[in-house]
C-alpha cells in the first residue's frame, strides 16, 4: 500500500491575511532544508507540490538531494476562499470556518475537499505531498472519519504520514502539532 508523507510548508514571508501566494521567510528556508534532510533517506520518492511558492519552495531542497522535480499538484493547494474578499476579510472567513465542519460547506468547498480526498487516496507510489494546513486536515478527518474543519494543528513542515489502500486513506502518524496562526 502506498505511503503518503504529508508535510506542512515552511514558515511564510506573510500570513493568510497580508498576501495570496507568500514565499517563505527565512525560518521557513530553515524549515524546509531540515524536513528535506530528514526525508532523504527514504528516497528518491515520488514529489507532489501544491502550486503555491510557499509549498513549492518547502519541497525545492528534497527535490535537489532526490535530482528529482515535483509535479505540481493543484489538488492538494490552500483553501479557496470564497467571493471577492480582501486580506483581512480572507482571514477572518477562515478562522470562523476553522471552527466548524464540512458539513456546512458550500458547494465550491465540499468539491474542493473531494478533490484533495481523490488526489491522495489514488496515488499509486509512496509519495512526499507539500501542502497546506487545512488540505492536510482534509486528509486526516477522511482518515479518521472526522467531519470537523480542523482535526489537528500541524505545524510548519511537520509530517504527518498515512496509508492508502482501496481508495481511502488511513493516518499512520500526525505530523508535530503547534499553535498556529492563519496563514
Amino acid at each position: 500500500m502506498p505511503r503518503l508523507y504529508l508535510v506542512r510548508h515552511g514558515r511564510a514571508a506573510a500570513s493568510f491575511a497580508e498576501a495570496a501566494d507568500p514565499g517563505l521567510d527565512d525560518l521557513g528556508r530553515s524549515q524546509a532544508e531540515a524536513v528535506g534532510a530528514k526525508l532523504a533517506p527514504l528516497g528518491p520518492l515520488a514529489i507532489l507540490s501544491s502550486p503555491l511558492k510557499r509549498a513549492q519552495e518547502t519541497s525545492a531542497p528534497l527535490a535537489a538531494l532526490w535530482q528529482r522535480k515535483a509535479v505540481i499538484e493543484p489538488a492538494v493547494s490552500e483553501i479557496p476562499s470564497p467571493g471577492h474578499m480582501n486580506f483581512a476579510q480572507r482571514a477572518e472567513w477562515l478562522r470562523a470556518y476553522m471552527g466548524g465542519s464540512w458539513r456546512a460547506a458550500t458547494p465550491e468547498l465540499a468539491q474542493w475537499r473531494e478533490e484533495v480526498i481523490a488526489a491522495l487516496a489514488s496515488r499509486t507510489e509512496d509519495t512526499v505531498v507539500f501542502s497546506h494546513y487545512i488540505a492536510i486536515n482534509v486528509a486526516a478527518g477522511a482518515a479518521l472519519g472526522d467531519d470537523r474543519v480542523v482535526v489537528f494543528r500541524p505545524d510548519n513542515c511537520s509530517v504527518t504520514i498515512m496509508d492508502t489502500e482501496n481508495g481511502k486513506l488511513r493516518l499512520v502518524e500526525r505530523g508535530h502539532e503547534a499553535e498556529t496562526k492563519v496563514n
